[in-house]
């Protein structure tokens, strides 16, 4: 009896052992499986609220340096909208800084190319890795942004690349239209306003909002020796500014003075503008 207790204790204590052994050896096993994979997604949320962090501050310091009155203007804007708002800005500083940025027209249309082919993925829910670009999908899938706003800026500015001046007014207010107007169409999807008679309204904001940034920029293009201001009112500034010098020396066209350069034609073609008189 006593014996076959002790067999079936011995019998007993062979199972908990082979039991124990068992958990020993799986269990830990297991229990490796499982906390990787917890930790693994708990590092992927933190990387993917990181990257988005980041790429949100890369909109702002972007827009800040060198849109300053866009981003003063974003941080009116509700917060619902306010990211997408610095994201579409920091999109529209991307392109304008192209045509300066680089040394040769050919590498500008090729960034131009890699926007329009980004403006295409995003829709496709596949934005390449690029801080704007990330941000411009959110804002997309936020608002439902309209495609076609997007690609007319870019289209616009890759136009541009031509580096020559506007001829007249209205190709400048053309431009104007499809840059910043547009720009201002896609702020107003993004706060949800679609109303006719604030696309009207915006269309006119965006003509006076490129022709004023024209304005402001002929001192930095003067530096460049470039000039952009259209060419009609160049010329009728320009040919009274000589006609009156011309009167001044009693007509006589081989005045030494006539020779020189009028340092305050840019000057007289700002103030014209701001009257609008020609």
């Amino acid at each position: 009896m006593a014996s076959g207790i002790s067999a079936k204790h011995g019998l007993l204590t062979t199972k908990c052992s082979v039991f124990h052994s068992l958990q020993r050896n799986i269990l830990p096993h297991a229990i490796c499986i499982q906390r990787p994979t917890e930790v693994k997604c708990i590092r992927a949320s933190t990387n993917s609220t990181a990257e988005s962090q980041h790429n949100e501050k890369y909109c702002i310091d972007i827009v800040r340096s060198r849109d300053y009155d866009g981003f003063v203007s974003s941080l009116l804007l509700p917060e619902d909208a306010r990211r997408s708002s610095l994201a579409l800005r920091a999109f529209n500083v991307e392109l304008a800084q192209v045509k300066d940025s680089v040394s040769q027209k050919t590498i500008g249309l090729m960034r131009m190319q890699f926007w329009k082919t980004t403006v295409e993925e995003i829709y496709r829910d596949d934005p390449p890795v690029q801080p704007v670009s990330a941000e411009l999908w959110r804002a997309v899938k936020k608002h439902y942004l309209t495609k076609r706003w997007m690609l007319r800026i870019i289209s616009e500015r890759e136009k541009d690349m031509e580096d020559r001046a506007y001829r007249n007014l209205q190709e400048l207010e053309a431009y104007s239209e499809n840059t910043q107007s547009s720009l201002l169409y896609l702020l107003l999807e993004s706060l949800g306003v679609k109303d006719v008679h604030a696309d009207h309204a915006a269309s006119h904001i965006g003509k006076a909002q490129g022709i004023v940034t024209c304005l402001r920029a002929t001192p930095y293009h003067s530096s460049r020796r470039k000039v952009y201001l259209p060419m009609d009112i160049c010329m009728l500034v320009v040919l009274e500014d000589y006609l009156q010098r011309v009167r001044r020396v009693d007509f006589d066209v081989f005045h030494p003075s006539l020779q020189k350069r009028n340092p305050l034609i840019p000057i007289q073609l700002y103030f014209r503008s701001w009257k609008k008189t020609y």
